[in-house]
């Protein structure tokens, strides 16, 4: 699961051209990990429906991870 979790996060890259290209450093895959298998694993692979499902979830979040997800974008 942490291997999947972790490509889940691969999908944060949502906020400006510069941070999509760049993708999530490990420290922002670190801190969002067990948040994306909790509230988005539906969505592994599917970058554009785990961006919508963090951001929907921003309220239920760990505090590192709401501040990945603001920070790009969310």
């Amino acid at each position: 699961m942490h291997v999947a979790a972790a490509a889940l996060v691969l999908s944060l890259a949502a906020g400006s051209l510069a941070q999509a290209q760049s993708g999530p450093t490990a420290q922002e895959q670190m801190a969002c990990r067990s948040d994306a298998g909790k509230f988005c694993a539906e969505h592994i692979g599917k970058p554009p429906q785990m961006n919508a499902c963090l951001k929907a979830n921003k309220a239920n979040l760990s505090e590192a991870c709401r501040k990945v997800v603001e920070s790009r974008g969310g």
